[in-house]
């Protein structure tokens, strides 16, 4: 935990917090061990960064006195159409995209997706935003990624799709007939990832039709949970 999150429900209008729950408050008694005067970065989800003073502490509840004082990291002008992966891939790669800065996600279905993949409890939205908010605290920074569903691959991509990718440029990734590699640079950009063994050609013809140029990363052939981070190093300037 390189930051210590919190809600603006959470803040009194004393400007304080009160920790108390398991999971933040066991890593600042267990790992941070604080004493009453120490000073913690802290953050408002979708909020500012700041410093947490230590006014109280325990085993069981720690409360800070906060202040904010700057705007968290920009997120990354991309947006990112991902097949559903794998369930026990969807926390680790939910966390990479907040900690890389991934600004939105749209969890697409494709024909190599298994119906099971959808069932998952890991989709569900307190999963989703718990493992975006350990993306966030690695990171350091604080505004969640927004998450879309799209579980029809033909009607998504044919009505929605266009208006969604808007004016980025737009590229999916494939390693078959592809180009390659673009450069990185800070143009808005929507990166389609497939699923493992990647899009079908109906589905990369599919999202041609709208814009989507497939290159390619190299010989080699990645996971997805790999794909994520090396696509988005080369075509991002972090």
């Amino acid at each position: 935990m390189n930051i210590l999150l919190f809600n603006v429900d959470e803040l009194s209008s004393m400007g304080q917090i009160q920790i108390t729950d398991p999971r933040r408050q066991t890593h600042l008694a267990k790992v941070i061990r604080p004493v009453i005067g120490d000073t913690l970065r802290v953050g408002q989800v979708n909020g500012a960064i700041g410093l947490g003073k230590v006014i109280a502490h325990s085993e069981h509840e720690t409360q800070l006195e906060i202040t904010l004082n700057q705007d968290g990291p920009t997120p990354l002008a991309l947006k990112l159409l991902l097949a559903v992966p794998r369930p026990k891939m969807m926390r680790r790669i939910l966390q990479t995209c907040a900690t890389l800065g991934v600004s939105e996600i749209t969890l697409l279905n494709s024909a190599k997706v298994e119906k099971s993949y959808w069932q998952t409890p890991f989709l569900q939205p307190l999963s989703i935003y718990e493992n975006l908010l350990l993306g966030l605290e690695q990171a350091g920074t604080t505004q969640l990624p927004l998450v879309h569903k799209a579980k029809l691959f033909k009607p998504y991509v044919e009505d929605n799709l266009n208006q969604w990718a808007a004016d980025s440029r737009r590229l999916v990734a494939h390693p078959r007939s592809a180009h390659p590699c673009p450069n990185a640079n800070k143009k808005a950009t929507t990166l389609a990832i497939g699923p493992e063994g990647g899009f079908t050609d109906y589905e990369v013809d599919k999202l041609a039709e709208q814009g989507f140029i497939p290159f390619s990363l190299g010989p080699r052939i990645m996971r997805v949970e790999t794909t994520i981070p090396v696509a988005i190093s080369r075509l991002c300037a972090l």
